[in-house]
């Protein structure tokens, strides 16, 4: 993986009429900001081609995103012709757009590329700062657009970032009763598809580092499942135990210095933790239940797991060094699983399954305000984008034929999206945004 050189060479300043350009949401209704994204202007000819993929980038970000509407370039009365050049309020307010976005992009002696922007609010006909500078190798072009956004993003919006980010998920391929899986990573809006292993293991719930430069991920080529950590620069692997059981369903921990995985006996499942550096093993619970699909909370203290100990699938929290569990899902009917907490720390995802048909939902992190988001023949394991505001999962179509797929979906249950992938895809997981 190519590090990103990032030279912030302007500053943005707060003004006081920010909030002006806010996002308004109200009772699930997302009221998209209208804003303005000319053609970026291209320094040298080197970088004519790279300004506009750049722009097309930025604009799919955003309008992707669900809170942005993108006002069409044949609407523009204006054209923007510098970066210095004085922007004509009036004629974009005309076009109704409350943000506007103005870039140049240029190729340096170098090889570097170099790309400048700045964020104008309409109505208070001023700029939101200085403006904002990125400078990388060409060939991360992508993740500097994702940056662009990611910032213009941030600052409309006032949430976290996420657009520069990873997906880590099997790709699978051929008929339903012979399929071939593969540990595939990809940029978070489907570009950029590299695989990690062959056809020939199988493999599944792969994790991502907290730095996204290891995968933790269950795979079969050893005749039973075990647990692996692979750094996906080097594609250099290794057996995380030698607990003489089967092992599945890994996670890191948020400091990235153990994991939590389940293992089964034949009979029951329990929780274990393992520490990384020494290699020593926690058990943290030991019941006759099956217990699995830990996921830790952001600050660490924490274990959301899914159980049958009550006699149904349902989700538990505990400590994160083991002890007494409390169970959290209390819907009247239905089973729980695949729960995994939000970055954010205020809320769990999870997959419920009622009455013949799966859901993605989320719900507070002691079981309130439980809120389902999709609806179909199976939708299965959410995955949070590094800011807590989008949830990835995969939905696969039923039949003889029938294949998963990725999807998104807000948090407000809006906004559903397909991702596109080569092949069939199942099971993702979203790192952190990139360094």
């Amino acid at each position: 993986m190519t590090r990103l050189i990032l030279a912030l060479c302007f500053s943005i300043l707060a003004l006081p009429t920010f909030a002006q350009t806010r996002l308004t949401v109200t009772e699930g209704t997302i009221e998209p900001i209208p804003i303005a994204i000319p053609t970026f202007i291209a320094e040298n000819v080197a970088a004519q081609g790279l300004a506009d993929e750049i722009r097309a980038v930025v604009a799919a970000d955003l309008s992707g995103s669900g809170l942005f509407r993108e006002i069409p370039r044949e609407s523009h009365i204006s054209q923007v012709t510098g970066f210095e050049a004085p922007v004509q309020f009036q004629d974009w307010k005309i076009v109704n757009a409350t943000a506007l976005v103005t870039a140049t992009v240029s190729l340096s002696e170098g090889g570097n590329l170099v790309v400048k922007f700045r964020l104008f609010d309409i109505a208070a006909q001023q700029a939101m700062g200085n403006g904002l500078q990125f400078v990388a190798p060409q060939g991360t072009w992508r993740r500097v657009a994702h940056k662009v956004a990611d910032s213009i993003y941030s600052r409309l919006t006032g949430e976290g970032p996420y657009f520069d980010s990873r997906v880590v998920f099997i790709s699978e391929e051929g008929p339903k009763d012979a399929r071939r899986k593969r540990l595939a990573v990809m940029d978070y809006d489907g570009a950029n598809v590299r695989y990690l292993t062959g056809a020939d293991d199988i493999v599944l719930a792969p994790r991502f580092s907290p730095n996204a430069k290891e995968v933790i991920y269950t795979s079969y080529e050893t005749g039973q499942p075990r647990v692996f950590v692979m750094n996906i620069d080097s594609g250099q692997k290794r057996e995380v135990t030698e607990l003489p059981n089967m092992t599945f369903a890994p996670r890191f921990a948020p400091d990235g210095r153990s994991i939590v995985l389940s293992q089964t006996n034949g009979v029951n499942t329990d929780l274990f933790r393992i520490d990384l550096a020494t290699t020593g093993v926690t058990q943290l619970t030991e019941s006759a239940a099956i217990e699995t699909a830990p996921s830790f909370s952001p600050d660490g203290s924490q274990i959301v797991f899914e159980s049958d100990r009550g006699g149904g699938q349902q989700l538990y929290v505990m400590p994160a060094t083991g002890g007494e569990a409390t169970r959290i899902s209390f819907g009247e009917q239905g089973r729980y699983g695949t729960p995994v907490w939000s970055p954010r720390g205020d809320k769990i995802a999870f997959t419920k399954i009622l009455n013949g048909e799966f859901y993605i939902g989320v719900m507070d992190i002691d079981g309130q305000n439980e809120r389902l988001l999709t609806r179909s023949f199976l939708d299965e394991g959410p995955t949070w984008s590094p800011n807590g505001r989008v949830i990835m999962f995969f939905r696969e179509t039923a039949g003889v034929n029938g294949a998963p797929n990725l999807y998104t979906v807000d948090l407000t249950g809006l906004n559903l999206r397909k991702v596109p992938t080569p092949f069939f895809a199942s099971d993702p997981a979203w790192s952190g945004v990139l360094e």
